[in-house]
């Protein structure tokens, strides 16, 4: 695996590669964390498809532009770098796969540059509507915490420690501030969401919910895991990207299948 770092209009950016086929998956981390909980999935799905993780600008190892002032980047500023981003490194068209927040900036930028992806996975989408508040989210995210690796903890304290208090609030704050919901009617390209069966983040309703949302939506449930399913889940998440790709990038493929392992599909 490969630590990529390139300049982005005078910001620093860090990326990591597992080379593998076309097209390029590349991964959107979530609020306040980075690509160190991507790693293991990347490993899982570079032998099907090149694999991509991306940290935002103060996330993880890449540098913050808003240094300095008073109010870190916002949701748009931060699909507008990842637009930067691809560009530099020629990924276009790409696969994004948003996890939680990370769905949120892949939305944004799908919906605003929809000829630069190919399609869209979504791995526990929020905010659901439904919970929209600090203290929801809170008690939500203390009730999947034991659904979650041991081994998550330490990567967690890692990246808030990264990206400091400011940009971590910010990140939150902007998760609950965007309806994403009011945005996935208007995604042109395939999508496939997945959730953790124990992901306490996102239920079954507003997944199902988002499913419906979406003009070309699929829905898959992983089994014994919680919200962070690329870190939990690794394997069982690549298998079902692979055959969402094979068959949402191949009408003939898709003409006599869903595409999804009889083990990940879930009805619309």
């Amino acid at each position: 695996m490969r630590r990529i770092t390139r300049e982005i209009r005078g910001t620093r950016l860090t990326a990591w590669r597992d080379p593998g086929r076309r097209p390029p998956v590349v991964c959107v981390h979530g609020a306040g964390v980075s690509s160190r909980e991507f790693l293991p999935f990347l490993e899982a799905l570079a032998p099907h498809h090149d694999a991509w993780a991306v940290d935002l600008p103060g996330f993880g190892a890449s540098q913050d532009p808003s240094y300095g002032s008073e109010q870190p980047l916002g949701l748009r500023a931060l699909a507008d770098s990842l637009d930067d981003w691809l560009a530099a490194a020629d990924l276009d068209p790409a696969v994004l796969l948003g996890s939680s927040f990370g769905c949120q900036v892949a939305v944004d930028f799908t919906v605003r540059r929809p000829e630069r992806v190919a399609a869209l996975v979504l791995v526990g989408p929020t905010v659901d509507p439904a919970a929209r508040g600090f203290l929801h989210q809170v008690l939500r995210w203390a009730r999947n915490a034991p659904h979650e690796r041991p081994s998550m903890a330490p990567l967690n304290i890692a990246d808030y420690r990264d990206a400091g208090p400011r940009r971590v609030a910010g990140a939150f704050a902007e998760s609950l501030r965007d309806r994403v919901e009011d945005k996935l009617p208007h995604v042109p390209v395939p999508a496939l969401v997945v959730r953790g069966a124990q992901d306490r983040m996102v239920p079954q309703e507003w997944a199902e919910e988002a499913t419906r949302l979406l003009p070309a939506g699929r829905l898959a449930v992983v089994p014994r895991a919680g919200h962070m399913v690329p870190y939990r889940q690794p394997d069982a998440l690549a298998d079902l990207v692979r055959d969402f790709l094979t068959h949402a990038l191949d009408p003939e493929a898709g003409a006599h299948t869903d595409g999804l392992p009889e083990a990940g599909r879930a009805a619309r």
